[in-house]
């Protein structure tokens, strides 16, 4: 990943040069201060040639390619205008501090891509494949689904799996910014780019190296390296005309302050220089990216994946929040709670739901599966979204999902039938009702305390949206302490319900939704934000904009913290940066100022912006 300021260099690519070029140079431009006539020109021309030539190559290089007004051409012309009036140190201070303050900018964008870069390290080069009882190591690029791999204690494992065999603890710090080591053994699923802590595993290739989460996290972190935020977009244009603007002013002082005999020629060109040195932009065009770079690196360490700095420009102007319920307000590891035959026994009816849920994904269907036992088989298998399913089993016609699904098929269905307080699935064969089983969900225990936070933090209304029965989403809205809810709603419905409340934002407010399953893509992608739970399901991760890995919600407290933060300390960069050179350009004009606060303006000014941006790594 490749970062640049615009300003006209890159950094980082000269930072093992430039600690040579100082070490020679600052003791050097020092022991000039101690010489007297042509000794201490000498050494300063020398220092200035030292320090110089690498921007006065470059500033050569860029006017044949027809750019004019970058760093280094301001540089030069301000420099050599500085020695040719014979002010020599000052003249060589410019390029002197110019390279020091180059090389910390190095160091401040190299210590804010490390965070991120971390992330492109997650998948390992090569693996471990099992065949026939042998060992060989492979290019994870190489491994598909059904291979057998053997992931070592330290191995970082290189494709999406389940475990076999063996039991371990897995480090998911680098994927989801969870800290504490988790326990795996046979049968549990394992993510591609953790760390096997101990024990040794053996593990089955559910997905391609390029389709596991590690791969989608590496997608997202790149993705974000090249999304600009509106800010950053600003600073772009700004520096577009805000340096030639600025030379332009430069040349009406010298043939003004010259010309009308305002102060000498000398004095005038002079006055012109300074005002060149504190034209570079470096501070705004270094700092406000860095500062974005800055905040997805703080993100992604707590779990947070931005798809880019607009993202998380635009998190920090969330007004009305939209959460899903199963799996984002809740667990969404449903359980059986109780099974209630209409006709027949518990078993059967529990046997018969398992046969026509067996192929779905819904977490409800998952559940049933789990604890049912018994071999039937569904054939013609159709899912009804947002209602459930309809097979046929040994030649019956089953229904099997929500209210609505049965009564739409003309099942009738009792006035009591015990399934109204909760999660339920209803079961009907060959027209006849038979009974229902009820799920228990849980809710997050973080959920109702990341809600509270949320609101502190400038969130106005909070409202969930689910297709469960109004029975059991208002206990779920009660405990988490939601503003208001909307249930029993099909994919569509959740739309229309979206677009109403993106309808009631004020200009400048902006609307998120947290949802994490396949039902979510739509509305995850009509959201100003759409954010996805988990780094599960790819659907909704690929809608989304934003990624909390770890599937917790304390992460958007953390994405809103973050956002704002980094919007804070982006708008003191700017404001600061344009201030100090404003005032130094009156002083210049006025002939109040030397290159000395000149040079403050530009160098001084961009080190203490980057600063305030390296705030954000140690949040």
């Amino acid at each position: 990943m490749e970062s640049s300021c615009g300003c006209g260099h890159d950094h980082g690519t000269t930072e093992e040069k430039i600690p040579l070029v100082l070490l020679l140079a600052v003791p050097l431009y020092l022991i000039g201060f101690v010489l007297h006539g042509f000794q201490a020109t000498a050494l300063f021309v020398a220092v200035y040639v030292l320090t110089g030539f690498e921007p006065i190559k470059t500033a050569v290089t860029h006017l044949f390619h027809g750019n004019f007004f970058d760093e280094n051409f301001l540089m030069t012309v301000a420099s050599l205008g500085a020695m040719a009036i014979g002010k020599y140190p000052e003249g060589c201070a410019v390029m002197l501090l110019y390279r020091i303050g180059e090389y910390l900018q190095d160091r401040a964008v190299g210590a804010s891509m490390h965070s991120i870069d971390s992330l492109l390290q997650l998948c390992p080069e090569t693996a471990i494949r099992l065949e026939n009882g042998e060992e060989h190591e492979i290019d994870a690029e190489l491994l598909r689904e059904g291979d057998t791999i053997l992931v070592r204690p330290g191995d970082r494992i290189a494709a999406d799996g389940v475990v076999l065999s063996g039991e371990s603890y897995l480090d998911l710090s680098a994927l989801t910014g969870e800290s504490v080591p988790v326990s795996v053994s046979t049968g549990d699923e394992v993510l591609s780019g953790t760390i096997n802590q101990d024990g040794v595993l053996t593990v089955r290739v559910l997905r391609e190296a390029n389709a596991s989460a590690a791969a989608r996290v590496i997608r997202l972190v790149e993705q974000a390296s090249r999304e600009k935020a509106p800010t950053e977009d600003f600073i772009t244009k700004f520096s577009r005309w805000y340096t030639p603007a600025v030379c332009a002013i430069a040349v009406l002082l010298v043939l003004i302050l010259g010309g009308f005999k305002l102060r000498s020629w000398a004095d005038a060109f002079y006055s012109a220089c300074v005002l060149l040195v504190i034209s570079c932009p470096c501070a705004l065009a270094i700092s406000v990216p860095l500062g974005f770079f800055a905040g997805l690196g703080a993100a992604s360490r707590r779990g947070v994946l931005f798809k880019g700095g607009n993202y998380l420009e635009a998190m920090g102007e969330v007004r009305r929040l939209v959460l899903d319920k199963t799996g984002t307000l809740t667990n969404g590891r449903l359980e059986v709670e109780e099974v209630r035959p209409a006709i027949g026994t518990a078993e059967e009816l529990l046997k018969l739901a398992a046969a026509a849920e067996a192929s779905s994904g819904h977490p409800a269907a998952k559940a049933v599966v789990a604890a049912a036992q018994g071999d039937l088989q569904a054939e013609n298998m159709r899912e009804h979204a947002g209602r459930g399913v309809s097979c046929t089993v040994e030649g019956a016609e089953v229904l099997c999902g929500n209210e609505r699904l049965l009564r739409e098929n003309g099942v009738e269905l009792p006035q009591a039938d015990g399934a109204e307080a909760g999660t339920s699935i209803r079961v009907a064969k060959d027209g006849v009702y038979l009974g229902s089983i009820a799920l228990r969900d849980e809710l997050r225990p973080e959920a109702a305390p990341t809600l509270q936070r949320l609101r502190e933090l400038g969130v106005e209304q909070i409202t969930m949206l689910t297709g469960d029965s109004e029975a059991a989403a208002a206990p779920a809205a009660r405990a988490a302490g939601v503003d208001n809810y909307l249930a029993s709603l099909l994919p569509q419905d959740k739309v229309t319900s979206l677009t109403e409340i993106k309808g009631r934002c004020k200009k400048g407010e902006r609307c998120a939704y947290v949802g994490d399953g396949i039902n979510d893509a739509p509305v995850l992608a009509l959201a100003d934000i759409g954010i996805s739970m988990g780094m599960g399901t790819a659907a909704a991760i690929e809608a989304s904009d934003v990624v909390l890995a770890e599937e917790s919600l304390a992460g958007l407290a953390s994405a809103m913290e973050v956002s704002q933060a980094t919007r804070r300390i982006v708008r003191q960069n700017i404001v600061f940066s344009l201030g100090v050179k404003l005032l130094v350009m009156i002083l210049a004009a006025a002939g109040y100022s030397s290159m000395w606060a000149a040079v403050f303006a530009d160098v001084g000014v961009a080190l203490l912006a980057i600063l305030n941006s390296a705030r954000l790594l140690k949040r």
